[in-house]
Formats: C-alpha cells, structure tokens, sequence
C-alpha cells in the first residue's frame, strides 16, 4: 500500500505541476496560488463538517500550520527560479527536496534493504535526468539555483510536517484543512504585499479572465491537497524513504504530460530518466 499511495502522489502532483505551470503563463503566479488554495479550502471545510473531523484536533496540527507557511513560501521561490530560468535546471533540481524526508526516515530508524537502496539511488538519478538537464548553454545564475535550493527545501520539509500532522483518516481531513487555511493566509497575504509594490493580481482579462480559469485552478487546488493526504497514508503504512523518493517522481509525471497534451518532444537523457525512474520504482516496490 505504500507503493501504491506513494505513486498516487506522484501522479498528482506532477499533474498538478503541469497545470499550475500552465495556468501561470496567463495569470500571476501568486494569484494562482491563493485562488487554488482558497477553492481547496472550501471543498475540504465541506468534508471537515460532514466527517466531524474537528473533534479530533490537537496539538499534531501544529505541524499542519507548519507545512501551510512552509509551502507558499517554496512555491514561490521555485517560480522565481522558474523565470531566471534556464528550466532544464530548476526543474530536476526542485525534486531533490526528497532528501529532507528521506534523511529523517533514516534518523527514526528506517533501513531500506540492498534492493530498495538500490531503487532509491536510481530512482533519484532518474528524476533528475527526467527534467532534461542543460549540460551546455546558457550559464546558471547563482540566484536561480539557490532560489530552487531554497524551494527543493521546502517541499521536502512540507512532505514531512504533514506526514506528521495526523495518525487517522478524518484527523488528515482536518490536518489538510488547516493547512490551506494557512496557505490562503500566506498566499493572500504576499498577493497583498505583491500589489502594494505595484504588483499585478490579476491578468490582463481582469476577473472574466479568472472566472474562465475556476475549473483549472480548482483542479490544480484539490490535486495538490489529494497529493498531501496520499503521500501521509503512503508514510504512515511504510518506510518513509521508499514513501518519499516514490512520491518524488512527480516530475516524470510532468515531463510526459508536457509530451502528451503540449506534444513537447522528450530529449534522450529526459526519456534515459523517465526509464531509469521506472526501474527504480520497481526496486522500490519488490525489495
């Protein structure tokens, strides 16, 4: 089962990934980060009532308000770096957050056999090839890897706070909740600081143009917050290494979605990544 979680959460978030960084390209990446949030937040306050989850709040969700200000504040590094660019770069590097999780898995005592070392290492190896990286061009500004350095951090320690936040099903409902709400405050209130200093909120539609939008963003919202409560079942029922580095193929996931829908050509090394990723995660799931 932790197989199975850990790869559901791939398949989100890299489908995730692919439509925020779509929606990003029209509207303002802080927009789309608290607009998503906030249609989350609506759909799981609805759960949170119906489940009763409230009842089992405790102090474990501070590690939800923990990963909801973590979160926005990588995110929005990892777009900054996006659009210094070169993205051949930022991209495989903001998967290397798994070393977060994976670390403190190790420290409490996980020890992946032989095989499932071996499926770690390829595996990661395969995620960093998968995002096609530039071997030649354009030099890396100092800025963009450290700004992605900084995001690959955040991730990995989101991953882990919220694999924290709960011991139950209905206290998860109640541990993702929070965790937006936390979100949209962070969110929104960068949005407003953003505007202040004469940055856009809206595109150039205005409103009409976001309204359009609602279904995107709504899935891009509700993936990510399904991504979160998979990967926490996935590290509740297994290693937390084999959980985090089965989780952090979201960009192959990505890449393939790039090929598919935008017909994006997969360079050799990105399709060499994609392949050892696979063989990686069968390693995982059979050592």
């Amino acid at each position: 089962m932790t197989a199975l979680f850990a790869l559901a959460t791939s398949l989100l978030w890299g489908l995730a990934d692919f439509g925020g960084g779509l929606l990003t390209r029209r509207i303002p990446a802080l927009t789309v980060v608290a607009v998503s949030q906030t249609l989350a937040v609506l759909v799981l306050g609805t759960i949170v009532l119906a489940t009763g989850a409230w009842t089992e709040a405790g102090p474990q969700l501070w590690y939800a308000v923990g990963a909801g200000v973590v979160g926005p504040a990588a995110m929005l590094a990892f777009y900054k770096a996006l659009a210094l660019g070169p993205m051949g770069v930022v991209s495989p590097l903001g998967s290397l957050g798994v070393v977060v999780p994976v670390s403190v898995g190790l420290l409490v005592g996980d020890r992946p056999g032989l095989l499932q070392l071996a499926g770690i290492a390829v595996a990661i190896l395969g995620v960093v090839l998968a995002g096609g990286p530039e071997l030649r061009g354009a030099p890396v500004q100092r800025q963009a890897v450290l700004l992605t350095l900084v995001a690959a951090f955040g991730f990995g320690s989101v991953m882990t706070l919220i694999a924290e936040a709960s011991t139950t099903v209905t206290g998860l409902f109640l541990a993702l909740f929070v965790q937006r709400v936390t979100n949209v405050l962070v969110g929104g209130g960068a949005l407003y600081a953003s505007v202040r200093r004469g940055g856009r909120a809206l595109p150039e539609g205005g409103f009409a143009a976001v309204r359009a939008a609602v279904p995107a963003l709504a899935f891009v919202g509700l993936a990510d917050v399904a991504a979160n409560g998979t990967y926490a079942l996935a590290a509740q029922r297994g290693p937390v290494t084999v959980a985090a580095v089965l989780a952090s193929l979201y960009p192959v996931v990505t890449a393939l979605a790039a090929r598919g829908i935008l017909k994006e050509r997969l360079r050799a090394v990105q399709a060499a990544g994609a392949g050892l990723a696979l063989v990686g995660t069968v390693l995982l799931a059979t050592g």
